[in-house]
């Protein structure tokens, strides 16, 4: 616990498609600060919720999507003093991803998603990330 209170948690999901070593990325509507930008989508781990059952439940209501989670990628990433990011693995076990809190989807392959980043296409904190995700499409090819 710091000083200012309790550390939370957010959880953000690397979706991969198996099939064709890709990831999905959604587009952000809000804050203004990442509006348009594309991110891992994920969400806030509640009190009493595992990061892997706060995946599972945010990507069921963001995208409609059920996901198999698998291990951490990359490092945590500090957004505020409380609030800290992860990355977990996942994959898709049913349903299609389509957006309702996000303004688009799309699966993109590691060459996309370098391209991305260095358009500034990505929210800053899962940029950190990029180098982690296009080493684990290639590990899965």
């Amino acid at each position: 616990m710091s000083a200012a209170g309790p550390v939370r948690l957010v959880v953000a999901g690397a979706i991969i498609d198996l099939e064709n070593r890709s990831l999905l990325l959604a587009r952000r509507r809000y804050p203004a600060e990442v509006a348009g930008l594309w991110e891992l989508p994920g969400g806030k781990v509640e009190v009493g919720e595992t990061p892997e059952r706060a995946l599972r439940r945010e990507l069921a209501e963001e995208l409609g999507i059920d996901v198999e989670v698998g291990g951490r990628i990359g490092p945590e990433v500090a957004l505020r003093a409380d609030l800290v990011l992860i990355a977990l693995t996942a994959r898709v076990v049913s349903g299609t991803a389509t957006p309702t809190e996000h303004s688009a989807v799309r699966w993109v392959d590691g060459a996309g998603l370098s391209a991305m980043a260095s358009e500034g296409e990505l929210v800053p904190a899962d940029a950190v990330w990029v180098s982690d995700l296009i080493e684990e499409l290639a590990r899965r090819a």
